[in-house]
């Protein structure tokens, strides 16, 4: 489990020779690889593995497995901004499927809010796109969570193993 900093791909390499979060797990002797993507200026929890069988559960729409976010946006959400965007948007050539968003707390004076946002989709830039879409950009973006792994204290850059219970609770993903 590694709190992945801004300003690192998520592909082990990339044309612009730009640091990889691979390269913050160097001391790990398995190949590891991402499950999933977070882009270069998101920060959060990504989930570091072998298994096949485990990114494919977390990544495939059809087991549901929500990816909490906590973002700053550009102003505040209003109710029908929040129940479209809970409904599922239309972005480019696709509908997003029903999604979550809980304004936390609000800054009116530097006009921007924080809100936790849930989606079991993982579209690329999936949250950006739809925080635009009801006008409201995305300033600064974290995954928190993916199920019930939570990413808490862990500092930036940081990586840990995974709990027997976090374990279990991936296996247990259907």
């Amino acid at each position: 489990l590694l709190n992945k900093p801004e300003g690192y791909i998520t592909t082990v390499k990339d044309q612009f020779d730009r640091p990889s979060v691979l390269d913050l797990v160097k001391d790990i002797d398995e190949r590891v690889y991402p499950i999933g993507r977070l882009d270069y200026e998101t920060s959060g929890l990504l989930i570091l593995t072998n298994d096949g069988d485990l990114t494919y559960k977390l990544t495939h729409p059809k087991h549901e497995v929500d990816k909490t976010y906590m973002a700053i946006v550009k102003g505040v959400a209003n109710a029908q901004e929040i129940k479209n965007f809970e409904e599922g948007l239309y972005i480019e050539d696709y509908k997003t499927a029903p999604a979550k968003i809980k304004v936390v707390k609000i800054n009116e004076e530097k006009n921007y809010s924080i809100c936790q946002i849930k989606i079991h989709e993982g579209r690329n830039r999936q949250v950006r796109k739809m925080c635009r879409a009801i006008n409201h950009p995305v300033l600064r973006l974290r995954r928190a969570a993916m199920g019930k792994i939570v990413l808490k204290d862990l500092e930036v850059g940081q990586y840990r193993h995974l709990t027997k219970e976090e374990v279990a609770y991936l296996k247990s993903i259907k």
